[in-house]
């Protein structure tokens, strides 16, 4: 098995965690959009990252990756058994994706000023909107570890870097944050470029 990722995306990143979380030994190859290797190239028609190849299967979708990853390496599951809680976990992973994932992408990007200032805005928003669902159970809708944290945790590690504070309101999510960042495989999954953005 070979993992193709990118050392400061965070969609590379929630891959690593659930690869930790699971234990597999696995060839991690840190590459950036600008340098992909033609092997790469040639299997991915996307040519994005992270790309996970397992013998003849490719996978180039990090959500994909994960649930193929946690079906494929059963233990620990990372998903609830029963599928009420199932479908609920997979809607809040869709929310997830489409309010965090897709601002965080664009702060990234590097906007002007104006329009980052306002992408930091409604992150902050969205993220100090769930406080009380962090506040609830030990874990993301849960008592568990999940894919959820695995897909929260690393856009939660990068507010240093987008210059995001969530104040007195996000003590809840703050809680969350100790506790997942000191789990060994969290601490495992970081690069190098990951560490740095807390340092």
């Amino acid at each position: 098995m070979t993992l193709y990722s990118d050392p400061v995306c965070f969609l590379s990143h929630r891959t690593r965690i659930v690869l930790a979380e699971k234990g597999v030994g696995i060839d991690v190859i840190s590459v950036t959009d600008d340098a992909l290797p033609e092997d790469l190239i040639h299997v991915n028609p996307y040519q994005s990252l992270p790309t996970l190849i397992d013998r003849d299967l490719v996978l180039y979708d990090s959500r994909v990756i994960i649930d193929y990853l946690d079906e494929r390496f059963p233990h620990p599951p990372l998903m609830p058994v029963d599928p009420v809680s199932r479908a609920q976990f997979r809607l809040a992973l869709y929310r997830i994706e489409q309010d965090w994932y897709g601002v965080a992408s664009e702060i990234q990007a590097g906007p002007d000023k104006r329009q980052l200032s306002q992408l930091r805005k409604i992150l902050k928003e969205s993220i100090l909107s769930s406080a009380e669902v962090f506040s609830a159970r030990r874990y993301f809708l849960g008592d568990e570890f999940s894919l959820l944290d695995a897909s929260i945790s690393p856009i939660l590690w990068r507010l240093p870097l987008y210059e995001i504070e969530l104040g007195a309101p996000g003590q809840p999510i703050q809680r969350y944050m100790d506790d997942v960042f000191a789990r060994r495989s969290f601490r495992e999954s970081l690069t190098e470029r990951e560490r740095e953005m807390r340092q």
